[in-house]
This record gives C-alpha cells, sequence and structure tokens, in this order.
C-alpha cells in the first residue's frame, strides 16, 4: 500500500511469524483501505485476510472491537496448535490502531475522527459460485 495513514507488526517469539497491517484512514476515522504481510503459514495468512474483510469499510474503534471468536467462527475453528493465531493478527491490528492514535495525538495525522464519513453505496455481493455440469466447481481468485 502507497503511503500508509498507520501501520502495526507483531512478532510471534514462539514460531517466528510476524504479521504486519497497513491502514488507510479517512473521514469519520473508517479504515478505507487495509493490506497485510505476514511470514506465517497457511493459517496466519487466512486470519490476516480474515482481519482485512472484518476491519474495511469499519471505524478505528470498531474494528478495534473485532475479536479472536469472530474470526474463528469465520473458519469454523482452528486445530489447537493454531489457536492463537486469531490473537496474533488482532495484536498487530490493535499496534496499527494504536499507531493511527499516536499519530493523531502528535498531529503527524489529520484527526479523521472529527470529520464527517463519507457513505459510499456498497457493490452488490456477487452470485455464489455454481457447479459445471460436471458436478465440478471452479473458483476464480482475482
Amino acid at each position: 500500500m502507497d503511503a500508509p495513514t498507520a501501520s502495526g507488526e507483531y512478532f510471534s517469539d514462539s514460531c517466528g511469524d510476524m504479521y504486519n497491517f497497513f491502514l488507510k484512514v479517512g473521514p469519520g476515522a473508517v479504515i478505507e483501505d487495509i493490506s497485510y504481510f505476514t511470514t506465517g503459514c497457511g493459517f496466519g495468512t487466512a486470519t490476516c485476510s480474515l482481519v482485512v474483510e472484518l476491519a474495511k469499510g469499519k471505524s478505528i474503534d470498531e474494528a478495534g472491537a473485532i475479536t479472536a471468536a469472530q474470526i474463528e467462527a469465520e473458519l469454523a475453528g482452528y486445530p489447537e496448535k493454531k489457536k492463537d493465531y486469531p490473537e496474533r493478527a488482532l495484536e498487530a491490528l490493535k499496534v496499527a490502531i494504536d499507531d493511527y492514535r499516536t499519530k493523531v495525538a502528535s498531529g503527524a495525522v489529520p484527526d479523521y475522527g472529527t470529520m464527517e464519513a463519507v457513505v459510499r453505496p456498497m457493490a452488490a455481493p456477487a452470485p455464489a459460485p455454481q457447479p459445471a455440469a460436471d458436478g465440478k466447481l471452479t473458483i476464480s481468485l482475482r
């Protein structure tokens, strides 16, 4: 992401995974864009992707209230050895949110929370994929 408003990093001493989130905050302190970088495994990547989905379009305060249980529910749970992945990703998000708040307090970025949020119409959800005549389902990643 070019010129993020804030960023946050969490490093797991137990396994060496790193989680970074980058936020673009706009009027109403709404997270207009969020991206991540991780050195983690597939579960770490999936967890970060879910955090992106859950936080984008929410205010800083709403994003800060996302819970590990919400993330776990999206994946229908985690294997026992991976149970702490939601907490790791949320810690990186919370560091990014704290970075935003610190920058606002120091005057390094505008206090977008004092600006009226821009209401953008939401795009209609994509139709659910349908199986082909042979029963196979093709999923196209973008």
